[in-house]
């Protein structure tokens, strides 16, 4: 039977404009049952030397898990008397559209929703009984098989749960509740049983490991033509119900219907004439929440911060245009099929949360998963695949779930000083056009660290407009003098960037090109491969491209080169873009199944840029060995759970030039903020978004308020960079008038002016994982108003308050001056001190004057403003 289908909508042209949400398994609720002849009343079993776990069979049997530090605060726990694991078969459809994916379950054949817990196991050093235990089958060989590695780094004790995940005639059931409208379920089928085991190991003093791995579901064949085996079902149940009563004690939380409960004896399960089955397609762990409780995390995201609520998607894809924002959204999903994405695509997600009651967990691996947040007292994970490996962390505020986090993940490097020194000029155009624009900023005395031309590959015209070549070597006839350009910018300690990206473009029409790029990869057999074994040409905007294969052995290497060739030149960054459009169907060197794949291919991206910059510093001499201002840099807008330990700087993708919340300004603030708090430490935006539109009926430009108010706003993250968007001629430019570029010389002495701040801050995110812009709840977590805010406001590090102006013609801005704070706040423009907590005060925020806060008295504090005194800004 085929559980996956994958439907390619490419080249559909006229869609409908208000796209249908998926249809998805819903949340899946079943009853927990337990041995009580073999299980205590109540018990504390401890996971390795820091963690315990409580057993209770109150109220129909629950776990709960908590540190030693604090016993009484649970950490992560289940629901009294319902199923914790449960596991379905689904058939799913993948509907894929350039860059953008979409997950529908159609048919359900089996949901087992039911539990029992049949034994809690603990396993010590020298528990050898363990490793040779039959009953054990599955996770007994997973130890053994890794016993050099995994004993090496356990702590002992672990612990194992075991049981059943079951099913009985609740099919029927199912539809008539109303639950699963809409989703065909199999109305005639066997009652379905499969083990399950569950392993709780310490990681480390701050972190549970938790290893979920289902066996293979077996069906109870019914005969009906034979009456012998219509009596065996009669004998059969009556047994069960003996079973129940004398031998096993099960006990049973509420009352079930539709169903009937099953020995843990594996030898009565064994008198049921059974069929073997595919695996499981959906493992489901459901675990207890609170109605207050508050959600953050999930990567980067542009529209929520708290996801109460709602079920998240963790799948790496193209963020859309517009993201439910009107009429933008309207227009894209009619041209392009789902191209106008939805509140939940994006670029970089992560499998991971923290809440506001000081929760955490994370997941392994790259399997597809949606987060079920929909219950108020419950969540549950539904990961696409039969088994689930994560973490629970302990941690004692936000800060402590970031570094406890990170710490594991991996965190960045320092940024180069130089990136950080004043703005980064995004421009194209040539030689000329880079020379005259930079001319411009030397007179209005604007601090210029780098010069970041995307088109240094040339343009071509296409049906869509001016588009890259995506070759990655320098167009000498659109930028004649190249080498001398960069030695001019160098000498004056300036820096070129440029752009590359994991796909090849055929460039046979390329009249000046020294290499084929696309030919040569193809030639080495490094491209990702069709189901034919052929080059998959992927399809993006205006012409379809060739991807590199990065689990091939050979790639990275020879990517490494074409990068050595740039850098030898003098460039000294680059953007690594894209990285989110693996296809469903790719066939990979590794083998490997594409969907997980898909998740991975950003990391590895992010691994071949790093570890090119990190062999190129260590191959230097001389001067480039000795000068830290010569040390490279790359940023990236794609991303996984691991990204920061292999990124180096990202940046939140193409929003739309616009002001609204879902794909524009506001959303770059709460990208900035839910990132930060997954473990992306340094982030930004392009200034001024980026996607502009100019049809006769749609238009989206960018209007010079827009421009200056990201200035303002941009002048506060990691990195100061511009970007003239895809349509340049649409938008306004720092470049455009003296009022922009006034604007620009003024907030680029802003952003230079908290450079010593700033270099803290980097260091501290190498060093512990805390990102530059912060959301207030990392340093007032009780403050439950601080909870609900969104885009309205951020910190930098813990010093600085950032109230920025977001919306069209607003010269206002309401702040809020949390509780918890023993220092009162000072307006850097007035002096003005804000001194009562917990209070919302308007502020006024005219253009060249954003609401902006430091700490009274605080030696950042005062040396900021010191340096705006300097730089004539006070």
């Amino acid at each position: 039977m085929a559980t996956l289908k994958i439907t390619k909508k490419h080249h559909k042209h006229l869609n409908n404009p208000f796209p249908s949400t998926p249809r998805s398994l819903p949340f899946i609720q079943g009853t927990l049952l337990f041995n009580s002849q073999t299980l205590p009343s109540q018990q504390i079993f401890s996971i390795g030397e820091d963690f315990q776990l409580l057993w209770s069979s109150d109220n129909g049997g629950y776990l709960s898990i908590s540190h030693y530090s604090n016993p009484t605060r649970s950490i992560w726990s289940t629901i009294p008397g319902q199923a914790f694991v449960s596991a379905a078969l689904a058939e799913t459809e993948v509907e894929e559209s350039r860059g953008s994916y979409v997950f529908k379950d159609r048919d359900v054949r089996l949901v087992c929703d039911h539990q029992t817990i049949e034994d809690i196991r603990v396993i010590n050093q020298f528990d050898h009984s363990f490793f040779d235990d039959k009953d054990n089958d599955y996770l007994s060989g997973y130890l053994r098989s890794n016993q050099n590695t995994y004993l090496k780094d356990i702590q002992f004790p672990v612990l194992l749960i075991t049981g059943w995940i079951f099913a009985t005639k609740m099919k029927k059931r199912l539809q008539n509740s109303g639950v699963y409208k809409g989703i065909q379920f199999e109305t005639k089928g066997p009652s379905a049983f499969a083990r399950y085991w569950i392993l709780f190991d310490q990681k480390n003093s701050n972190q549970v490991g938790f290893h979920l791995k289902l066996g293979q579901p077996n069906f109870e064949v019914h005969q009906r033509s034979s009456p012998t085996c219509s009596g065996r079902f009669r004998r059969l149940r009556r047994k069960l119900r003996r079973i129940q009563r004398r031998k096993f004690g099960w006990c049973l939380s509420t009352r079930p219907r539709g169903f009937v409960t099953i020995s843990s004896s594996e030898e009565d399960i064994g008198e049921l004439k059974v069929s073997e089955s595919p695996e499981f397609n959906r493992v489901c762990l459901t675990f207890s929440s609170e109605r207050n409780e508050r959600f953050y995390g999930f990567g980067e995201q542009f529209s929520h911060m708290d996801f109460k609520g709602k079920r998240v998607p963790i799948f790496v894809q193209e963020q859309g245009i517009g993201r439910g924002d009107q009429p933008i959204s309207f227009a894209a999903n009619l041209v392009s099929y789902r191209a106008g994405g939805n509140w939940s695509t994006t670029y970089a997600p992560s499998p991971f949360y923290m809440t506001s009651k000081m929760r955490s967990l994370y997941l392994e691996g790259y399997d597809y998963s949606v987060f079920d947040l929909t219950r108020q007292d419950r969540a549950q994970i539904q990961i696409h695949g039969n088994s689930v490996q994560g973490r629970i962390l302990h941690g004692n505020s936000p800060l402590e779930l970031i570094e406890h986090f990170t710490e594991t993940i991996g965190r960045p490097p320092e940024l180069p000083n130089w990136i950080i020194s004043g703005a980064v000029v995004g421009m194209q155009g040539g030689t000329d056009a880079v020379r005259r624009v930079w001319d411009a900023l030397t007179s209005y005395k604007v601090p210029v660290s780098a010069f970041w031309l995307q088109d240094w590959v040339g343009q071509r015209e296409t049906i869509i407009g001016s588009q890259l070549w995506w070759n990655w070597e320098v167009d000498t006839t659109r930028y004649c003098g190249w080498q001398q350009l960069v030695k001019d910018l160098s000498d004056q300690h300036i820096k070129v960037m440029t752009y590359c990206n994991p796909c090849l473009a055929p460039t046979d029409k390329k009249p000046n090109r020294r290499r084929n790029l696309f030919e040569e990869a193809q030639k080495l057999d490094i491209l990702v491969k069709d189901e034919h074994g052929e080059p998959y040409m992927v399809p993006n905007t205006a012409f379809d491209v060739g991807m590199l294969d990065l689990t091939h052995p050979d790639t990275a290497s020879w990517f490494k080169q074409i990068l050595q060739e740039m850098v030898d030149v003098g460039v000294r960054g680059w953007m690594a873009d894209f990285g989110e459009g693996l296809p469903m169907d790719a066939t990979l060197y590794s083998g490997e199944d594409p969907i997980s794949a898909h998740n991975r291919y950003p990391e590895l991206w992010a691994q071949i840029n790093r570890e090119f910059v990190e062999e190129w510093k260590s191959n230097c001499v001389g001067k480039e060995k000795e000068d830290p201002e010569e040390a490279l840099v790359f940023f990236m807008r794609a991303g996984f759970r691991d990204s920061p330990k292999w990124g180096m700087l990202f940046w939140e993708g193409d929003q739309m030039v616009s002001w609204q919340a879902n794909d524009g300004i506001k959303s770059t603030v709460v990208g900035l903020l839910s990132s930060g708090l997954s473990g992306y430490a340094f982030n930004h935006s392009d200034i001024g978004g980026y996607c502009a539109v100019n049809l006769p009926v749609i238009k989206y430009r960018r209007s010079e308020e827009l421009l200056l108010r990201w200035m303002e706003l941009n002048a506060f993250t990691s990195v100061f960079r511009t970007h003239e968007g895809n349509k340049p001629s649409c938008n306004s430019q720092f470049y455009s008038n003296q009022q922009t570029l006034s604007h620009f010389a003024r907030f680029a002495k802003v952003y230079t002016a908290w450079k010593f701040y700033r270099i803290q801050l980097v260091k501290e995110a190498a060093q512990r994982g805390l990102p530059v812009c912060r959301h207030l709840f990392l340093h007032y977590p009780d403050d439950e108003r601080v909870q609900s805010l969104s885009y309205h406001q951020f910190l930098v590090g813990s010093e600085i308050l950032v109230v920025p102006a977001l919306d069209k013609g607003k010269k206002k801005v309401r702040a809020y001056f949390p509780v918890g704070e023993a220092s009162s706040w000072q307006h850097i423009w007035t002096g003005k001190r804000f001194t009562r907590q917990g209070s919302d005060i308007w502020i006024e925020a005219p253009i060249g004057y954003p609401a902006v806060f430091v700490k009274a008295g605080s030696l950042v504090g005062e040396t900021f403003l010191k340096n705006l005194r300097n730089s004539d800004i006070l």
